[in-house]
């Protein structure tokens, strides 16, 4: 073992005097021959310990500083302690070993005897700071106690020292692979090298930007993807060491122990550039000083103070680069450093013969991690569980999924260090390795029964509301692939404690969780879509069945469904919707509709509309008419409106758009209630085709009106005028309309562009709508976005739009292949919302005045436009289906005809006369053909070839006279539909 620095003149007493050789260098270096090797060591500021090779003994060198500063050497003391000693961390006078059954002692400078540091057990590691101590657990979890003076226990804010170990609660759930201390401050890192930090922070030395003190755990974010793989502490400062042999330093550089070549502080870690290239294997900070160990090169470098002799450089002076230590050549040349160490103003590296190296050190607990589940583990559970060892299974089982920690550090996707790049966005696992592993463990029932029994009876209550990093949260994506082979056996019951678990969550971690699930590949994501679904879909049958009372799991696992349906949503690969639906829920809804009468809508709790809108994800479109439905019927009886008394406006059909302006102008007018219709001089009754008609005359009224409010583009599409003079409330009218038409259940085709709907759902609208609006527009910005640097810059465009700026001083700001997307996005933004910002703001505002009820918000943007505009799936052979007839039969010639020649139609000419039939080309959504009864009825005339047919809107009907051929018949139907104004009959 070499050694320097502070008192090692007698070399701690560890040896005889011959058994202490001084190194022919100026650098006041030791070398001590030891008779058996040392394992472990560590240094404070006023003791010194070491652990022999065969861990029965522990010895403990304390000085002594009297009041003059002198130092003295007490003479080395042997401690005897029952156990084998492991490991051991010494603080500025007091030393923490750990046994080899994983229980704590301490040894302090008043006692020689070690005592039992409370009840911990299982522990792996231990640390210690001038202070205050840390043990790590193999479960994960973390206990500190001492003084608590700058927060450096990380019990939180107000919280007293204390002498008995308590836990870290922040750090719950964290799979840990180191833990240490300094001065006042402490550090975690994890598994994925992620880095903690706590305590007293007045130099920075937690690496956060500030000089804050922190009384809990904070993450360091500027080491993420650093690739850490040690953290060690000083006094004031800390130094890590990443897996590239990169070294950053931070905190306090009075002494110039950042290597640096400054005496500055650092608030945020800093490259150590002298040592770029060196590949620093081993990291160690004293109290003031740093040591690097470069293995290839078997060079120890060292920065910091030095005038206890510590940098080993032969000048007692402080020195801000990294320099080499002067090893004795001949002494290192066949020997191999394992480790170094420094403490205090002490440093030390312990070596072994070329022939011995890794043998020196007994290190089977040293650098022990965070207990995770492998496929060796699994193997041994299933093949030994009918043997005497089950009982020892059951404990590892119940150690394993009982520990949030276990189970976080579990599953890593080591592949290319892909676990070191976890952040919001990545989870570092391979969730492949999870299918796996619970697959394996299905094979043996005893087994997955005692796992599921443990995971739901222990760990998912007990996991953190509040967990603090994204390794805290990978238990939520890692549960799924366990459920989906429980779900197989059809065994539910976990489900809702692992549905309130996620509920449970604070508002901000549930959001990085939807952050996790939105980059989940797309097996796993489905596999997460299909366990709730199941589950509702049960829940849901269970409650229909009144099995048992699952009303709030139920709620529970929906929530659920409904934030994934939003993840979704902004997936880069969608699920289809479909995989969020429940069939069952669309009988349940039917049967309501059904069944309540008009005065039992007044029995509904008003919860019950707003629960259909929070759970929309799980109907389809069908399902969500019935809701539509149902709440219009809610309104209507709450609003005490039978039909007959609804008020009707009275329209002419040369002015119908005039005359419903004036109507909706009327301060009078009770928007409470759906729209009823009377065309002047006619004496049709509205049931729903006169509205239809109406609506159908509006739609080609708005498209020509004056002054204009709507603008059709090449792609037959219309969009919000930009030329708004001569405008004062048409936009507020026109989106009262729209808002009339929905909530009279009519049709206002007005061929809006999928945006319009997009924007009133408060969607963002993209490149893709502005392509369907204005192709060859749009076409023009793919064309920026797809070309290449020489054609882009060629394109000589600036950030204007139409002579509007983009950006401030947009007009001279040139296109480039950096700003291009940037351009694309902020011209779309200007051509669908801001030109336009005023108008569709009236819009809105009348679209929500006339559509008083929330149903609407429930759709999507292409099923809230079908609502509108109407549907176009035809589906003609049902019309034959479904048809009724009043005075003929179906199977006369005359009926038979008309068959015939409606089947010879065109689909244009099956759409005039579907408009003939019924106002409309365009069917309202929850009135397609497989719904529409038409009825055909005998037109009573002796000479019925001199009539044409006529059409009752209103009940959609057809009066057929009964002509005497089908070339007759063809004629007067064809004349009939394609002049369909003057043969209409309300």
């Amino acid at each position: 073992m070499f050694s320097w620095g502070e008192n090692i003149g007698d070399g701690f007493g560890l040896v005889k005097s011959n058994g202490l050789v001084k190194a022919k260098t100026d650098c006041c270096l030791n070398v001590i021959l030891t008779k058996s090797p040392i394992a472990h060591l560590s240094a404070g500021n006023k003791v010194v310990a070491f652990i022999r090779n065969n861990g029965k003994v522990s010895f403990a060198c304390r000085m002594h500083e009297y009041k003059d500063g002198r130092r003295v050497t007490w003479k080395l003391k042997s401690v005897e302690c029952r156990e084998k000693i492991l490991a051991l961390s010494c603080g500025d006078a007091h030393v923490v070993l750990l046994s080899e059954e994983g229980r704590v002692f301490c040894l302090t400078s008043a006692s020689n005897d070690p005592r039992p540091v409370g009840n911990l057990n299982q522990v792996i590691q231990v640390a210690c700071g001038d202070q205050h101590s840390i043990a790590l657990t193999q479960d994960g979890n973390v206990f500190t106690w001492g003084q608590n003076s700058s927060g450096q226990l990380g019990l939180g804010k107000g919280e007293p020292s204390t002498l008995s170990p308590q836990p870290v609660k922040s750090l719950s759930g964290i799979p840990l692979a180191q833990i240490t201390a300094g001065g006042d401050h402490s550090f975690a890192l994890t598994l994925s090298g992620a880095v903690f930090g706590w305590g007293k922070n007045s130099t920075g030395q937690l690496g956060l930007g500030d000089t804050i003190d922190r009384p809990a755990p904070a993450p360091v974010d500027c080491l993420n993807l650093k690739k850490t793989i040690t953290v060690s502490c000083g006094v004031e400062h800390t130094a890590i060491l990443t897996k590239g042999g990169l070294v950053f330093t931070f905190g306090s550089g009075r002494h110039g122990q950042l290597g640096h070549n400054s005496l500055r502080n650092e608030l945020r870690p800093r490259l150590v550039a002298e040592l770029w290239g060196a590949k620093v294997t081993q990291i160690a900070c004293g109290r003031n000083h740093t040591l690097a160990f470069v293995g290839s090169f078997k060079k120890i470098y060292s920065f910091g103070r030095g005038e206890q002799g510590q940098l080993g450089n032969g000048v007692k002076m402080d020195q801000s680069v990294p320099l080499p230590v002067q090893l004795p050549q001949g002494r290192i040349d066949d020997q191999q450093i394992e480790q170094t160490f420094a403490g205090g103003n002490h440093s030390f590296a312990l070596c072994s013969s070329a022939q011995e190296s890794g043998k020196g050190l007994n290190d089977s607990n040293l650098g022990k991690v965070t207990q995770t589940l492998d496929g060796d583990i699994i193997n041994r559970w299933i093949s030994d569980c009918d043997s005497t060892s089950w009982k020892k299974i059951q404990k590892e089982i119940t150690k394993t999924f009982s520990s949030a920690s276990c189970l976080n550090g579990s599953f890593l996707d080591k592949s290319r260090d892909k676990h070191y790049q976890t952040s919001l966005k990545h989870s570092g696992l391979d969730l492949s390795f999870a299918r796996l592993a619970f697959q394996k463990l299905a094979q043996k029932d005893k087994v997955l029964a005692e796992v599921e029994d443990v995971v739901q009876r222990i760990l998912l209550p007990s996991l953190s509301k509040d967990p603090i990093g994204v390794e805290g949260l990978r238990v939520y994506l890692i549960i799924p692939e366990l459920l989906r082979v429980l779900l197989k056996q059809h065994r539910i019951d976990i489900i809702g404690a692992f549905v309130f678990a996620i509920l449970r969550l604070n508002p901000d971690k549930f959001q990085v969780l939807e952050g996790l699930w939105s980059t989940l590949p797309d097996t796993p994501f489905r596999t997460l879509v299909k366990t709730f679904h199941y589950v509702s879909a049960e829940y849901l049958r269970m409650m229909a069945e009144e099995v048992c009372d699952v009303k709030e799991t139920f709620e529970g696992t929906v929530k659920v469904m409904e934030r994934l349906y939003e993840v979704n949503c902004n997936r880069r690969i969608k699920i289809a919707a479909s995989n969020f639906h429940i069939n069952r829920a669309n009988q349940m809804l039917q049967n309501m509709l059904n069944t309540i009468v008009y005065y039992d809508y007044l029995d509904l709790p008003e919860a019950f509309f707003y629960s259909c809108h929070r759970q929309s994800c799980i109907f389809n479109t069908e399902a969500k008419c019935i809701v539509y439905q149902l709440e219009l019927n809610y309104s209507f009886a709450i609003h005490g409106h039978l039909a007959f008394w609804i008020p009707t406006i009275h329209v002419s059909r040369e002015t119908a758009l005039e005359d419903a302006f004036q109507h909706l102008r009327q301060s009078g007018h009770d928007f409470t209630m759906p729209l009823k219709v009377k065309f002047q001089a006619e004496n049709g009754v509205d049931e729903g085709g006169v509205s239809l008609e109406f609506f159908r005359l509006l739609g080609r009224e708005l498209l020509k009106m004056e002054p204009k409010t709507l603008e059709v583009y090449e792609s037959g599409l219309a969009w919000f005028t930009t030329d708004d003079g001569g405008i004062t409330d048409e936009f507020y009218l026109l989106g009262l309309l729209c808002g009339k038409a929905l909530f009279s259940q009519c049709v206002l085709n007005l061929c809006f562009p999928l945006a319009l709907f997009k924007k009133l759902l408060g969607l963002t609208t993209t490149l893709d709508d502005l392509k369907e609006l204005s192709p060859t527009e749009a076409r023009g910005l793919q064309d920026v976005l797809d070309e290449d640097e020489e054609v882009v810059e060629a394109m000589d465009v600036v950030f204007m739009y139409k002579g509007q700026e983009l950006i401030p001083n947009g007009e001279k700001v040139p296109l480039t292949m950096v700003n291009r997307k940037k351009y694309v996005d902020l011209y779309v933004d200007m051509k669908l919302n801001k030109s336009v910002q005023s108008q569709f703001a009236d819009f809105e505002k009348g679209f929500h005045k006339g559509f008083p009820i929330q149903a609407w918000r429930m759709f999507l943007p292409e099923e809230l436009m079908t609502l509108l505009q109407g549907d176009d799936n035809y589906e003609w052979d049902k019309l034959r289906e479904n048809a009724q007839y009043q005075g003929y039969r179906p199977t006369d010639d005359i009926i038979q005809n008309f068959w015939i020649v409606f089947m010879e139609f065109s689909e244009e000419q099956k759409k005039k006369f579907l408009t003939f039939l019924t106002g409309t080309d365009r069917l309202p959504r929850g009135r397609s053909l497989s719904k529409l009864q038409m009825q055909i009825t005998c037109l009573g005339s002796t000479e019925a070839d001199e009539y044409y047919p006529k059409a009752q809107t209103c009940s959609v009907t057809l009066c057929l006279p009964n002509y005497s051929s089908i070339d007759i018949l063809r004629e007067k139907l064809l004349h009939a539909i394609t002049h369909c104004d003057a043969f209409g009959d309300f």
